[in-house]
């Protein structure tokens, strides 16, 4: 049976979601009553409920790299179905996500997006992905934060990476906002495998870089950075390099605090 694990989540949510539906769409529908705040608190009360039957816990480092102010775009690589949710629950400050429309047009997913107030794209419309892109940035450069995975979709290709595409990153040069690339590890475990099990992700909010370092470059090569530093972070965490940069880590801190 394929992804049993999704099933499973989806069946024994039925009930939670039937009675957050109604509430999910009244938010929707009334912008004037409800602050963003709001619907974004209650679009993460919906994904902790999926993540608990997913049973999964995910492990959150670097979340200080966070810029306190302003906008900023957050782009991650991309495994599954929970990988929005993790990074998400993680993430306290307000955030949209840039959607693919037809994922965006499921039960939950379509609560969960506008909520959100995310934005969604068309992968068959160039002119709608660059309007839509457009509008990321405008609402970036007026403080708003997205997350975009710039992979599009995800196939069953778990910790490795795939292409990006370079088009996003126009988000980014437009807006003149920080980047932050996010690196997710072993995310398409938690709805996508066949077993009903609980299991451990990984996000890594990595160290920002200013439109100051990237706003000489043309979108191929800031998307060939981005990519470059993720896939660094997930061969050292692999090869359990970045197990010892924690734990020199630690044992630097407490020298300093001796």
């Amino acid at each position: 049976m394929k992804q049993l694990k999704f099933k499973f989540v989806v069946a024994s949510s039925l009930i939670y979601g039937f009675g957050s539906i109604p509430k999910a769409n009244k938010m929707i529908r009334h912008p004037e009553r409800y602050t963003e705040e709001e619907c974004y608190r209650y679009a993460i009360r919906i994904m902790r409920h999926m993540k608990r039957k997913a049973l999964t816990r995910t492990k959150c480092y670097g979340v200080e790299n966070l810029p306190k102010e302003g906008g900023y775009i957050m782009y991650s690589n991309h495994q599954g179905k929970y990988d929005a949710l993790g990074i998400l629950i993680k993430h306290k400050p307000t955030c949209a996500v840039l959607w693919e429309e037809k994922s965006a047009d499921r039960l939950l997913a379509r609560q969960i997006c506008g909520l959100l107030r995310a934005q969604t794209i068309s992968f068959e419309d160039p002119r709608q992905q660059i309007k839509a892109l457009n509008k990321i940035a405008e609402e970036v450069s007026e403080g708003r934060r997205y997350l975009i995975f710039p992979e599009g979709g995800y196939t069953d290709n778990k910790n490795n990476l795939q292409e990006f595409k370079s088009g996003c990153f126009a988000c980014s040069l437009k807006s003149k906002a920080p980047i932050i690339p996010v690196a997710i590890y072993d995310s398409w475990k938690s709805m996508d495998i066949n077993t009903i099990r609980p299991v451990t992700t990984q996000v890594h909010f990595m160290e920002p870089i200013y439109y100051e370092e990237y706003g000489h470059m043309k979108k191929k090569e800031i998307s060939d950075m981005v990519k470059g530093l993720i896939q660094k972070r997930i061969d050292d965490i692999r090869s359990g390099e970045f197990k010892k940069q924690l734990k020199n880590k630690k044992l630097n801190n407490t020298a300093l605090g001796a």
